[in-house]
């Protein structure tokens, strides 16, 4: 009977290790697949976090990128605010110079000429503070960017490719022309 007790006690002492050995395996495997798990899900959390980095990092230097263009547009604007008001004053002083290449002979028109050469130097005085300058033809090399051929002569006191005379006077504000000077080129 005793040796029955001793049995039943070992088999149960067996089993108690059999139970406990696999509750260990099980604790093991789930500790392994939560391990396992854990890895997996730190890996994809790391991933959503460089993807989400390199979007703001790339939204921060978009919106860069935006902020410096917009102060060069308005550096520009400013710049040149006044080229719509020039160009639309070209032609007034175009016909201020014609009126004042022919000078009256008359006496009794000298003061009203001598007005008119005052109000001319006015407004090229104020034209001239905006930055707006005459470009140079006569006797330059002509050049396509700032000059417009309307003709084409043969001078021998030229050299090829210089401008002989200028037929309308060519304007740049700053350093953008507003229009080009019309010139005849030598061949």
């Amino acid at each position: 009977m005793e040796e029955n007790i001793k049995k039943e006690e070992t088999f149960e002492n067996e089993e108690i290790e059999e139970v406990e050995e696999v509750e260990q395996e099980l604790m093991d495997d789930t500790e392994e697949k939560a391990t396992d798990a854990s890895f997996e899900e730190i890996e994809q959390i790391k991933q959503e976090k460089d993807e989400l980095y390199n979007k703001l990092i790339r939204l921060q230097a978009e919106y860069d990128n935006f902020r410096k263009r917009t102060q060069r547009e308005k550096a520009a604007d400013l710049k040149y605010k006044s080229q719509s008001l020039v160009t639309e004053l070209l032609p007034i002083v175009d016909n201020f110079e014609r009126a004042l290449d022919n000078k009256p002979e008359d006496h009794a028109v000298q003061p009203f000429f001598e007005g008119m050469e005052m109000i001319y130097r006015q407004l090229s005085t104020a034209l001239e503070k905006e930055g707006v300058e005459i470009i140079e033809t006569v006797g330059e090399t002509f050049d396509p960017n700032i000059h417009q051929a309307v003709m084409q002569v043969e001078d021998d006191q030229y050299d090829s490719n210089t401008v002989v005379e200028e037929l309308q006077k060519g304007y740049r504000l700053k350093d953008r022309v507003i229009r080009p000077a019309m010139v005849k080129v030598n061949q």
